[in-house]
């Protein structure tokens, strides 16, 4: 188990931040390397990688090479955001930094999944992920079989079949029944 007072690890530093908030670069970095140094870690290496979060992050590839190899004890960064392209993404990352041994750490989040509190967070995301694939699945899915999938239309695109059967005589509820929505959405399209 690491001691992070009593021994001083090399850390690794990752920063990204999107195009349109590069300005904030400079105050993420200064904020995590003042975290290095309450920690009496000493900084090795610095990646920064701007960008919308692509698929290919070269920066990000390097470091996580860095620690496969071992080369690395922790990992810090900003914000969860900034390390992950997805939910699932990020708990894969997690999950091989933890089977090498090395420390993630998120700044913002006050995330140490060095931690007993931290793993169980770390446990958390992996559920989240899982449903978040689970969705992705069940939307690939269907859009392959032809079924609907996503929000049911709204009475606001019903509003022409709604004025239409309260033309024929039909009340609020019985248009509802047979259009599938609610009577209020019924009475808001009539007003």
């Amino acid at each position: 188990m690491f001691s992070f007072y009593d021994e001083i690890y090399e850390s690794r530093n990752i920063c990204r931040v999107s195009t349109h908030h590069q300005q904030t670069l400079p105050m993420q970095l200064k904020q995590m390397k003042e975290y290095i140094k309450n920690r009496k870690w000493t900084l090795t290496i610095e990646f920064q990688e701007i960008g919308s979060g692509a698929k290919i992050r070269p920066k990000r590839e390097q470091l996580m090479k860095m620690a496969r190899r071992r080369e690395i004890d922790a990992v810090l960064v900003w914000k969860l955001d900034r390390f992950g392209r997805s939910m699932a993404d990020l708990v894969v990352s997690l999950n091989e930094l933890r089977e090498v041994g090395v420390v993630f750490i998120s700044l913002t989040e006050s995330l140490d999944f060095s931690t007993p509190s931290g793993r169980a967070m770390a446990g958390m995301l992996s559920t989240f992920a899982e449903f978040e694939r689970d969705i992705i699945r069940e939307r690939v899915n269907a859009r392959a079989n032809g079924k609907a999938h996503g929000r049911p239309k709204t009475a606001a695109l019903m509003k022409m079949q709604i004025q239409h059967l309260k033309g024929t005589g039909l009340n609020n509820s019985q248009i509802a029944k047979q259009l599938g929505i609610s009577r209020a959405s019924v009475i808001g399209q009539l007003k």
